[in-house]
């Protein structure tokens, strides 16, 4: 819209704006006014003169009210006007000139963009594949957090119910989105992967959604959006078959920052051992990272990796008070599992079984209302850093024929026992601090073998190392001290090697022998 001012200052005002009007001979400045100009007259068809490139503020303005609106206005005038546009919009007045380009790169106007997208009140970084994490923003080395992350995070599908309607009604309200898609379902967004600019990036919104059949067998990363703690507010359930299903074809994909749930109504039934929350089969390893991860189901299993080639990277989830087991391994499945919280399960918190090999690192597994980790079966794996203690059972259970390595862990404070490794078992302990357990430290009984190296073993309520019922076994380099009773027992047939073991500070001797 053009305003026409009348009167003698018409010509002064510094509201009056310029106006397109037909091609006119223009004179270019002259070297008086402008160091090197030209002094020839030229054609100018309808474009003004090239400013030179200068620092600061913009000059040379060919009219008053562009001069005006580029210097003078205040900037909380300028601000409020930027802060009716839309992303696109702001990042062309943002090349108007370097004041306009500062104003329009203020955190506030991106912050409000952006949690209208993402619903995020911190900002969720996204730097590569795979990767996402929050952040504080007056922690960010950078000066718009809010700005990189919508960058990073723009070309993505949103699930979010009832507001695709609204989108599509009114396209000149979101004009520039066009990057954007809105679905109803988590089902019609998987369906949406021949869109044009899809990457396969999904955000599912704050919402409760039950009984979609999530099937996953491309490279897509769905993530949970939503504000304060993201996982909590996005919920996807099942009540009659596993929430989420990796099938080959799913190598690279990423699912993030929500609760899933299995919430069968029959409970017990038999045909849910095949069901669970997390269901990752042969030949394929996606990333779960900060998930809620829960079961109601007394059969079968939170999550259940299963098959050759089944190789995740879960980390930093939460798998708790399920009332069966809480991470299940079999079926030469390995996989990484780092920096996870598995507490309260009815059943063992993490079972390895059938030559399952995983790494597990740093997780906290507590609390179980049966084992903390059970190895059987020729179940293997690599366990390091883990914090494991309270179980109602053992710590560490290990049977028939089971051979992890366990190394740097705390096995502590067990209702019963530390370690149990019974009926053929056999693993390595190595350099783990075994104390105030019940029971023995360590347990090992009916022709079980494993190697007991370099641990700290000491202040448990009976004995540190208890060795009976044809028990064998290597005990070598260990601390053994401040028991209640002997430092290392052994009895009814049992043969295992002891050597250069530190005895020491035990309330009931040092090494005791029973032919019993």
């Amino acid at each position: 819209m053009v305003a026409e001012e009348s009167g003698p200052g018409a010509q002064n005002s510094p509201y009056q704006l310029r106006r397109k009007s037909l091609p006119k001979r223009t004179v270019c400045p002259t070297k008086t006014n402008m160091e090197g100009a030209s002094t020839s007259t030229i054609e100018n068809f309808g474009h003004r003169p090239k400013r030179p490139r200068v620092s600061g503020k913009c000059q040379d303005l060919s009219a008053p009210a562009e001069q005006y609106l580029q210097e003078k206005l205040p900037d909380e005038v300028v601000l409020k006007i930027f802060s009716y546009l839309l992303e696109q919009d702001l990042c062309r007045a943002a090349c108007v000139c370097k004041r306009f380009g500062e104003l329009a790169n203020d955190p506030i106007l991106w912050k409000r963009l952006y949690m209208e997208v993402f619903e995020y009140t911190r900002p969720m970084m996204h730097p590569e594949a795979g990767k996402f994490y929050q952040i504080n923003p007056e922690e960010y080395e950078q000066p718009n957090p809010w700005k990189e992350s919508f960058q990073q995070l723009y070309k993505g599908a949103h699930v979010k119910p009832g507001f695709a309607e609204h989108f599509y009604s009114n396209p000149a309200r979101y004009k520039g989105r066009d990057n954007m898609f809105y679905y109803d379902t988590i089902e019609d967004a998987l369906g949406g992967g021949q869109e044009p600019h899809f990457d396969g990036l999904i955000f599912v919104h704050s919402g409760i959604y039950t009984d979609e059949w999530i099937y996953i067998e491309s490279p897509i990363t769905m993530i949970g959006a939503a504000a304060g703690k993201v996982a909590e507010k996005v919920i996807i359930e099942n009540t009659r078959d596993s929430t989420f299903v990796f099938m080959e074809g799913s190598e690279d994909a990423f699912v993030g920052y929500m609760t899933i749930r299995f919430n069968p109504d029959d409970k017990s039934a038999q045909h849910h051992n095949a069901h669970h929350c997390l269901e990752i089969t042969v030949n394929c390893s996606p990333i779960i990272d900060h998930c809620i991860i829960r079961s109601t189901c007394t059969v079968g299993s939170a999550v259940c990796v299963s098959g050759q080639g089944a190789c995740p990277k879960i980390k930093h989830c939460n798998i708790s008070d399920c009332e069966n087991v809480g991470l299940y391994i079999t079926d030469h499945a390995q996989g990484i599992y780092e920096d996870n919280e598995i507490s309260n399960n009815a059943l063992a918190g993490i079972w390895v079984k059938n030559h399952g090999n995983p790494i597990i690192r740093r997780n906290h597994i507590h609390h179980g209302r049966d084992v903390g980790v059970f190895t059987f079966d020729h179940g293997m794996g690599y366990f390091e850093s883990c914090n494991i203690h309270r179980n109602r059972i053992a710590g560490f259970e290990v049977k028939a024929y089971a051979n992890p390595t366990v190394v740097r862990c705390e096995i502590h404070h067990g209702q019963t026992g530390g370690i149990y490794v019974h009926e053929k078992g056999r693993g390595q302990f190595i350099e783990n601090k075994i104390y105030a357990n019940n029971f023995a430290g360590v347990w090992i009984t009916s022709n079980s073998d494993p190697t007991i190296r370099g641990n700290a073993i000491f202040n448990g309520n009976q004995g540190g190392v208890y060795i009976f019922g044809d028990g064998r076994g290597l005990i070598e380099g260990n601390d053994i001290y401040g028991n209640a009773l002997a430092g290392i027992q052994i009895r009814t047939n049992s043969c295992p090697i002891v050597r250069h073991n530190k005895i020491h500070d035990g309330q009931h001797g040092g090494i005791y022998v029973d032919w019993k």
